[in-house]
């Protein structure tokens, strides 16, 4: 699936990856997932989520009628952010990489065992365990048509 360019884009993407993308073209750009979640709980918003294990990242589409991509998870050891790699990093080395590219406002909290850390900016979400990132994850907010909101 994902070859070469790992660079995590804030409100934009992921490499070749861009939010906004339709399922149908960007599983035919990017092949099969290995597993696919289907949640329809929330009665706004659909979302399907496409695991690509194997390449260490999870793509979230969210929408009601048109479900388009709107998150990324990650925990593939090779994505950059920023210019650098992030996985294995401590807390401080992410809140200095993210101070230093202008977002020093953030939030932390546990969940389910794992310290993260929140920030507004690209909705990134960093989670830690033994003090070490372990995986993050980012996105965009989606409306019930499925187009991407403007913040």
């Amino acid at each position: 699936m994902i070859k070469s360019n790992l660079e995590i884009k804030p409100n934009q993407g992921f490499g070749d990856i861009v939010f906004g993308t339709e399922m149908e073209p960007f599983v035919k750009q990017m092949g099969e997932p290995e597993e696919v979640e289907n949640f329809d709980d929330d009665e706004n918003l659909n979302t399907t989520l496409l695991h690509y294990w194997k390449s260490g990242i999870s793509i979230f589409f969210v929408g009601l009628y048109t479900q388009i991509l709107a998150g990324i998870e990650l925990d593939n050891p090779d994505a950059t952010l920023y210019g650098e790699k992030i996985i294995g990093k401590t807390e401080e080395e992410i809140i200095a990489l993210m101070k230093k590219n202008g977002n020093s406002e953030f939030e932390a909290d546990t969940e389910m065992g794992d310290k993260r850390l929140s920030f507004d900016v690209g909705m990134m979400d960093f989670f830690f365990r033994q003090g070490k990132l372990v995986y993050m994850n980012f996105g965009v907010l989606v409306d019930e048509e499925g187009n991407i909101e403007k913040v």
